[in-house]
């Protein structure tokens, strides 16, 4: 049977996702369901193995159901994935010793200290361009070593692995026969060297972790294993792409040379800018990440910039704060008020992002009167998540030099008129959204159907790519320039109250 359809796997921080592709990069079908978040403790979030991997399943054969697409239709399948989220497995029956500990888990801060007082702080920076944080796998493996009951003893008998999400799901897709990453998402967990393109001693040593729980590292492009699963039967079907969320979405926006910038409103805010074969330090809070590369096979650079809190602002405005229905409304509702009414939100719930890299601080609101509205309740949450994505083009601007004149943009809340309207204003910029925002799980899908020959290049993977909207600047620089003074002073608030 002819292979019509390229597979993409989007496991997100919230929900799972199945979308199918065919050659013109046209989506044919797509499947989602959400799962539990699970905050045991303040700052700490933990998902289940479980949660994961059978959402995950559950969206592939729904996907495929919806349209009677088959496995024998697939030519490979692609997996992008939310990144940093640790996994610890036994290798003999693939149990987990615990939940998965999520990238916006705080509970190594701690961790992170002690170890920035040994010294060992400029020697990450310097070989896996991250800064000693939290966020990253590294300590999150090292509290599941030293705080799980038994672990200890099993990892270093050679019986544990340790896995970010693709891990896990490639381990689990091919019956256990498979324990891999890519470039990408090992340049994430503050263990692998980006100079040499290889796990750290080094940090392994530091931070006490068996080499022997780590994963093969390959490249994004290339064929990781064959699924072994009932959902494919009698199917030869590749895992042949692989990304974490970010970089697939570099890809699949078009961003492969070195100035190009994309920025995916997801759970969190996530801007990226290429910047080649030149490995170059932050002196912003930008942290030295690797991308995703379809034709030497050898990953090149890009400096990011993460915001902890993006669209997750709006889950907390739906589930927390209950003053919504739907994430859909608050364009609307936002547009319905001249301004956010002096208001502004600091969404510090898990501590900032770059590039104040603040591991303390909390959320907090400031201007609040008797005559606030959850109508500008909604817009200064909004407008949080663009105040926060333009401080970090402002660190690339000064890091790199490159005047940004236009940013492109991803994921689920960059449907939002007002949101990408609002930042286009306060980064004096153009907004560039592409006529299907699945740029991150197209990204993978690409790099899948590359690596089989399914398309020939990334040129002609991306043939199908097309500008939507842009969206222009149309407020004056006075006041931009007062709603970011505005903005800055409720930031330094925010850090100075919780320190």
């Amino acid at each position: 049977m002819e292979k019509r359809y390229i597979m993409a796997l989007d496991q997100g921080t919230t929900s799972s996702r199945t979308v199918i592709f065919d050659h013109d990069g046209n989506v044919v079908t797509s499947a989602q369901k959400e799962f539990t978040q699970y905050f045991p403790h303040d700052g700490w979030v933990e998902h289940d193995p479980f949660d994961i991997l059978g959402s995950q399943l559950e969206t592939i054969g729904e996907a495929m159901m919806q349209t009677g697409i088959t496995p024998q239709e697939i030519a490979a399948v692609g997996i992008t994935n939310q990144r940093e989220t640790t996994l610890v497995w036994d290798r003999h029956t693939g149990m987990p010793v615990c939940r998965a500990i999520v990238w916006q888990c705080r509970r190594t801060a701690k961790m992170c200290e002690e170890l920035k007082a040994r010294g060992l702080a400029a020697y990450i920076r310097e070989n896996t361009g991250l800064l000693l944080d939290a966020y990253f796998s590294g300590t999150k493996l090292r509290w599941i070593l030293e705080n799980v009951p038994g672990v200890r003893q099993r990892a270093e008998n050679g019986d544990l692995l340790f896995g970010t999400v693709d891990t896990f799901l490639i381990w689990k897709l091919t019956g256990g026969t498979v324990h891999a990453t890519d470039y990408t998402n090992a340049s994430r967990t503050m263990l692998f060297n980006i100079k040499t393109q290889e796990w750290d001693r080094h940090i392994l040593e530091e931070l006490k972790i068996p080499a022997s729980m780590l994963p093969e590292v390959k490249p994004s492009s290339s064929i990781f294993g064959y699924i072994d699963s009932p959902l494919f039967v009698d199917a030869e079907v590749p895992i042949a792409g692989v990304a974490g969320d970010q970089q697939s979405a570099l890809f699949g926006n078009g961003c492969v040379t070195p100035g190009a910038l994309k920025n995916t409103y997801g759970t969190g805010c996530f801007l990226l800018m290429h910047t080649g074969d030149q490995f170059d330090l932050s002196k912003n809070g930008l942290l030295t990440t690797l991308t995703a590369d379809s034709t030497t096979g050898s990953p090149r650079y890009a400096l990011e910039g993460s915001v902890f809190i993006g669209g997750a602002v709006v889950q907390w405005l739906r589930d927390g704060l209950k003053i919504i229905g739907t994430p859909a409304e608050t364009c609307a509702m936002a547009q319905s008020v001249q301004d956010s009414g002096g208001v502004y939100l600091v969404p510090a719930f898990n501590g900032l992002g770059a590039p104040y890299w603040n591991m303390y601080a909390r959320g907090a609101m400031y201007g609040l009167t008797r005559g606030t509205t959850r109508e500008h309740l909604v817009r200064a949450a909004l407008e949080s998540i663009a105040f926060q994505s333009n401080d970090v083009m402002g660190a690339m601007k000064s890091d790199s030099g490159i005047e940004i004149s236009r940013l492109r943009v991803d994921g689920g809340a960059s449907a939002n008129d007002f949101l990408l309207q609002f930042q286009a204003d306060i980064s004096g910029c153009g907004i560039e959204r592409p006529v299907s925002i699945e740029t991150t799980a197209f990204g993978a899908a690409s790099l899948a159907g590359i690596a089989v020959g399914y398309w020939q290049d990334a040129a002609e993977a991306a043939a199908s790519f097309s500008i939507e909207r842009t969206f222009s600047p149309v407020i004056n620089e006075e006041e931009r320039s007062e709603r970011l003074k505005k903005w800055h002073q409720a930031v330094e608030k925010t850090i100075s109250g919780n320190e």
